[in-house]
């Protein structure tokens, strides 16, 4: 079972989610929030493994409250997906780096909604690759700022790391790389531990940061 926490100040918004969310068998809604300040007391309550946060709040943001759930051991297992009225902004890039694991726009496909929350539960980073092209050229493209120890990666978990930040899946590596799934997610798990990446998301933002991928020409338009 899938444990979401629904933190918006908007009720309509966290109805609409929960009704969603509530009607799968595998997914429960364990508790809602209006503000980031109650919702990372909640969240602490109830250790969800899915906290779907609204960016802009009153008494605490999505952004304070991500970096504070990112940063308190007891809550490592709870991904926090940046919920936003305006796609990929200044606002979600922070996010991102405060430890999130991914965002969503509210007006997303109800299946794609559900579909979102499954992948993060999963650990997977919710950054498809045009989105991944569209974070580095607005808001990676500085001096890299080395992030982790790149020394200490090997290189087959170089190879991965620079798999994630194009935005494929473990099994998308494995392919690439020529290896099975399982390996494909150990040189992953291991990589991030390495640079102290929280998840796939931060892990795409030390790739680029640190100057282990540097944004193609190609990428760019």
């Amino acid at each position: 079972m899938i444990r979401v926490l629904l933190v918006d100040d908007q009720p309509l918004i966290r109805s609409g989610f929960r009704a969603l969310l509530d009607a799968e068998d595998d997914i429960e809604v364990v508790a809602e929030a209006a503000t980031g300040t109650e919702g990372i007391s909640l969240a602490r309550r109830h250790l969800p493994d899915i906290a779907l946060v609204d960016v802009q709040m009153p008494e605490m943001d999505g952004i304070e409250a991500t970096r504070q759930i990112a940063a308190d051991p007891a809550l490592s297992g709870t991904h926090v997906v940046i919920l936003t009225n305006y796609g990929l902004d200044e606002h979600v890039f922070h996010a991102l780096k405060a430890g999130a694991a991914g965002f969503l726009v509210k007006d997303v496909l109800p299946e794609d909604f559900l579909h979102a929350v499954r992948v993060a539960a999963r650990g997977d980073a919710l950054l498809a690759p045009s989105i991944t092209r569209r974070l580095i050229d607005r808001w990676v493209t500085q001096p890299p700022t080395r992030h982790g120890d790149l020394s200490h990666l090997t290189t087959r978990e170089r190879e991965a790391v620079v798999l994630v930040a194009r935005g494929l899946s473990n099994d998308e590596i494995a392919a690439a790389m020529v290896i099975s799934p399982l390996t494909a997610k150990t040189h992953v798990n291991r990589a991030m531990a390495k640079l102290h990446a929280r998840d796939r998301a931060q892990l795409v933002v030390v790739a680029y940061e640190s100057g282990l991928v540097v944004p193609q020409s190609s990428e760019r338009g």
